[in-house]
């Protein structure tokens, strides 16, 4: 193809990708805990958000939710907004099926917004699948966290910074990150990231060191008692991963940074495996879908 004919379909794309109505879509999900069991009482959605069914793959106690999002990927003028409630005494987990894969944008930015409130003796676990951020997109990702007195949460983010099994790496966007969990109105972790396409600071050494995969494991709503983390700091990372965990007042905090989602996902799975009986009082029953 002549470099005119490229720079046309180019321009053609870009036009028909601002041309597309983006998806905005909601999800609002309520846990509560009746008797031993933990219910799925609300599931409300509007757009391509769905809860199909709660699951009990360890029992009444803990009511496991996959959620779905059917277009598979998401585009420049998406909008995700995901809302959960888990009632004192609930016990809530949620992964996803697959990885979220976050396309080129043609220049219109992508969100996403995951808002979680735990109450009293409630627990939240947040493990979705690997992120996928391709090359040119455009995104920006919000997660809030609230917890009462003795409400616990541990939640994961695993992202991927370009196609790495085809060789594609970040080169060209942005992407906004922010985080923030807070027990009974005080901050207990706020973090903010903005990464841009190309920037330099991907390949530093002071930054991401030219690794394209990283990996954040947090466990906020309780002081961390020594056991857990030597129990955690036990795990042994792949080769070519770098690891490491730490605790701060009220947070457990196990990070990597590697040259791919498999080994990072694999860490950060028995991370917590080790810790969830120690700090949830639960043995860890990986979901089913992780292996398939």
């Amino acid at each position: 193809m002549s470099e005119s004919l490229r720079l046309a379909s180019g321009a053609a794309r870009a036009i028909e990708e601002a041309a597309r109505p983006g998806w905005q879509a909601r999800l609002t999900l309520d846990f509560e805990r009746r008797g031993e069991r933990t219910l799925l009482a609300r599931c409300e959605h509007f757009g391509p958000l769905r809860v199909q069914k709660a699951l009990y793959p360890e029992g009444p106690a803990v009511c496991q939710a996959i959620v779905l999002h059917p277009p598979g990927g998401v585009a420049g003028g998406d909008s995700l907004e995901i809302r959960l409630t888990a009632a004192a005494g609930a016990h809530a987990q949620l992964t996803t099926p697959g990885a979220g894969k976050w396309y080129r944008s043609g220049g219109r930015c992508a969100r996403q917004s995951v808002q979680l409130r735990v109450d009293a003796q409630a627990i939240v676990e947040w493990l979705p699948q690997e992120t996928i951020v391709f090359d040119g997109a455009e995104a920006e990702l919000q997660t809030r966290v609230e917890l009462a007195a003795g409400a616990l949460f541990c939640g994961w983010d695993i992202l991927c910074l370009g196609r790495t099994a085809s060789g594609e790496r970040f080169a060209h966007g942005r992407l906004d990150l922010a985080t923030r969990i807070e027990q009974a109105g005080r901050p207990l972790w706020i973090e903010r990231g903005g990464l841009r396409g190309g920037s330099p600071w991907l390949a530093a050494t002071a930054g991401l060191g030219g690794l394209p995969v990283s990996g954040t494991l947090l466990l906020a709503g309780c002081p961390v008692e020594p056991e857990w983390l030597a129990a955690c700091r036990a795990v042994p990372p792949a080769a070519g991963l770098h690891a490491g965990v730490t605790a701060l007042p009220g947070v457990l905090v196990a990070r990597c940074l590697g040259p791919a989602a498999e080994p990072a996902r694999a860490w950060l799975a028995e991370v917590w495996q080790r810790l969830r009986p120690l700090a949830l009082g639960r043995l860890a029953v990986p979901p089913r879908l992780w292996s398939t």
